[in-house]
């Protein structure tokens, strides 16, 4: 009895082994690396088929964008690198103005005049009296100056440290009305889409009121099927001895999602400056949202 226990026993070992080594998978599949899934916020499969560079090659600049799908979590970008370097801000920074105004009580609304100084501009449109509506279409830099003339330099660094936007250098006192034509300021396409997903949710330390009337004067395009807010801004403008930047920052709603943008670009001449909502604009129908 034991040694027919013993004969069948090793019987079902070694018929054991020859199954498993029959099973075994071959090494190399035992050793392959598991693939890595992509993340989404490189955008996926689209992201290595849309093709951002050719606008700025076929409209002759150089820069970057950024677009950033909220739903989705899908970031688009042309141009890595430059979305993360910081840039003076130049006139995307009257989103902030606006609403550290706003909320100061330096100007009560959007529609409180402020009253020309008289003096020539070389934008026409700036050389009038204006309210905060009209000078932020119209971009009118002394109407911004006078604001933050008023708001002062301790309040102003207060809001802006508060905010945490860009690398929040405003200067001296002296520098209270230039700081981010000229100053130290400085942010980066990257950190222009962080801040203005905050507008966008109400996570920035403003009330409902000045974060409302602000996101309703930088709408730029309103039709059924969207609505875009946003701001250019100039670095440098109309000195030809500085590097010039271009901006163009905001975000497109449609369908109930959101997407964040911030095209940046250098300004050789004039012409050039069209090209900040052009090459938004060509980006954005690449991701089917015009």
């Amino acid at each position: 009895m034991n040694r027919t226990f013993r004969a069948t026993a090793l019987i079902l070992i070694v018929l054991g082994c020859i199954i498993s080594i029959l099973i075994q998978p071959p090494q190399s599949a035992l050793t392959a690396p598991t693939p890595v899934q992509e993340s989404p916020r490189r955008g996926g499969d689209l992201a290595q088929t849309v093709n951002f560079e050719r606008h700025f090659q076929e409209l002759g600049v150089e820069g970057s964008i950024a677009i950033y799908d909220l739903k989705g979590d899908r970031l688009y970008q042309h141009n890595p690198q430059r979305n993360a370097t910081a840039f003076l801000p130049a006139s995307t920074f009257k989103i902030l103005n606006s609403l550290i105004s706003l909320e100061t009580g330096v100007i009560s609304d959007e529609l409180a005049v402020l009253t020309w100084d008289g003096i020539q501009r070389q934008i026409p449109a700036w050389n009038r009296d204006l309210n905060m509506r009209e000078a932020i279409k119209v971009s009118a830099v002394w109407f911004y100056q006078v604001l933050a003339r008023r708001v002062g330099h301790e309040q102003m660094q207060k809001w802006v440290a508060k905010v945490g936007y860009g690398n929040q250098k405003i200067g001296n006192k002296d520098d209270i009305d230039k700081f981010w034509l000229e100053g130290e300021m400085r942010i980066t396409p990257n950190e222009q889409i962080q801040f203005l997903r905050r507008l966008y949710k109400n996570d920035l330390p403003f009330s409902e009121r000045s974060l409302s009337l602000v996101k309703d004067i930088i709408i730029v395009e309103q039709i059924p099927d969207y609505t875009i807010r946003a701001k250019t801004g100039w670095a440098n403008f109309g000195e030809q001895t500085k590097d010039q930047i271009g901006w163009y920052v905001g975000y497109l709603e449609k369908d109930k999602k959101v997407y964040f943008f911030a095209t940046n670009i250098d300004i050789r001449n004039q012409n050039d400056a069209p090209a900040r909502i052009e090459l938004t604009r060509r980006c954005l129908k690449d991701l089917a949202l015009l």
